[in-house]
């Protein structure tokens, strides 16, 4: 059984100088949630945050319900390249390497979002999320330095998903790049009745980094990128080719085609880019979560994770965390899977996993008084045929772990 340590921060280093991006990671996604409108201010809930791993997840508002920001009038930005659709993801060995720049406009729809990220309870939401940015950011990072995208991109995630890897918006996007399932499968994502690799952070991750520069090489614009993330490039493109103009700016005030969820959508990011670059300029002192961590082993297919739980001793909870992906609470029955497991149980789960599947050799017919533990027999199923209850079998045979118990087992079924 292969086993691989994994750990989604690779350079502490990394963290520490970009604490500033931490700031701003959450900021945003914390005022896309807060902002109702410009004239109410919703009271201080806290919209769904880290779902636990169980199926099915409440869906998160979306960006058309929470940023009520009226798009009207703007100023103007760069110009930008131009734009044709993306009909299929570039190959890898094709794809330009985008310009590294990620250049920030502060305007006043900008400076809307800044307010806001720093100001009333949505203060003390943006720096919850500040620390949570912590468990993802390093990793993000990472994939888009590979990738040779500007680090600024990182606040895409935090406006989509605040950072929560298994967030569902109520359109069907999932995880932390928001992915809906068509484009998700684009770019090679598997989404089915047993995966849905949008909920693992570093696969959907990898999809989002190709995707956005796939779009940087359509539009030639950052701004413009990100707008056809949240809004898709033929919608962006429509914009462009009604107003005649491919600044962003122009089309937020000008465009009927791009909705008030879109015009938002980018100016919050940068709003989230200026805290991030200076978090201590506006007052966010955060000490961010430690990044997510885990081992890999390999376990056969079709296994489930209550069973997996059963054999070694690692928590059920602990499995669904780290492999939210698994729809049924079950590896696919197509091939063995990649399992993350909490750091330092990879050797106890994959000695209990080759103890499993070691060929076992039968139990003589039983006798009298002695059961033969057979394929699915529970130790409830056993006390029901023989009469008797669990708590006397579990006595008789000395069973510290009653749902540990493996075809070929003898067990004693009466008194003696």
């Amino acid at each position: 059984m292969a086993k691989l340590t994994r750990t989604l921060l690779t350079g502490s280093a990394l963290l520490l100088a970009l604490a500033g991006c931490l700031a701003l990671t959450e900021s945003a996604r914390a005022e896309a949630e807060f902002s109702a409108g410009m004239t109410a201010d919703p009271a201080p809930v806290e919209p769904v945050g880290l779902v636990p791993a169980a199926w099915p997840r409440a869906p998160e508002a979306g960006w058309a319900e929470i940023f009520g920001y009226p798009a009207d009038g703007g100023e103007e930005a760069t110009e930008i390249g131009s734009a044709a659709l993306v009909t299929e993801p570039t190959p890898p060995a094709a794809r330009p390497i985008p310009a590294p720049a990620y250049p920030v406009q502060v305007n006043e729809h900008v400076r809307y979002y800044l307010d806001r990220f720093q100001t009333g309870y949505r203060r003390a939401i943006t720096e919850g999320r500040l620390v949570r940015s912590g468990r993802y950011l390093p990793m993000i990072l990472d994939i888009f330095k590979e990738k040779g995208l500007p680090e600024e991109l990182v606040f895409t995630a935090m406006i989509e998903s605040g950072f929560n890897p298994v967030a569902v918006s109520h359109a069907g996007a999932k995880g932390l790049w928001q992915f809906m399932a068509p484009t998700a499968r684009l770019y090679g994502l598997r989404v089915d009745r047993w995966l849905d690799e949008r909920l693992d952070p570093e696969k959907s991750t990898v999809a989002a980094a190709n995707y956005l520069r796939d779009l940087y090489s359509v539009f030639g614009s950052w701004d413009l990128a990100q707008a056809a993330y949240n809004a898709g490039e033929v919608r962006v493109q429509r914009a462009i080719q009604s107003s005649g103009t491919r600044d962003f700016w122009v089309l937020h005030r000008r465009s009927p085609h791009l909705l008030p969820e879109t015009k938002n959508f980018v100016p919050a990011v940068h709003a989230a880019t200026l805290i991030g670059r200076e978090p201590e300029q506006y007052g966010f002192i955060v000490v961010p979560e430690e990044p997510v961590r885990y081992d890999v082993v390999t376990v056969p297919k079709g296994s489930r994770l209550v069973r997996l739980a059963g054999l070694s001793g690692v928590a059920l909870a602990d499995l669904e965390q780290l492999n939210p992906e698994l729809w049924q609470k079950q590896t696919p029955p197509d091939a063995p899977y990649e399992l993350k497991v909490p750091v330092g149980s990879a050797a106890t789960m994959q000695a209990a996993v080759e103890r499993d599947t070691a060929p076992r050799r039968i139990a003589p017919p039983s006798r009298a008084g002695v059961h033969v533990v057979q394929a699915g027999d529970t130790i409830w199923r056993i006390a029901q045929q023989y009469g008797v209850s669990a708590t006397q079998l579990v006595r008789w045979n000395g069973l510290e772990r009653p749902d540990r118990i493996f075809p070929g087992e003898r067990l004693r079924v009466a008194a003696s």
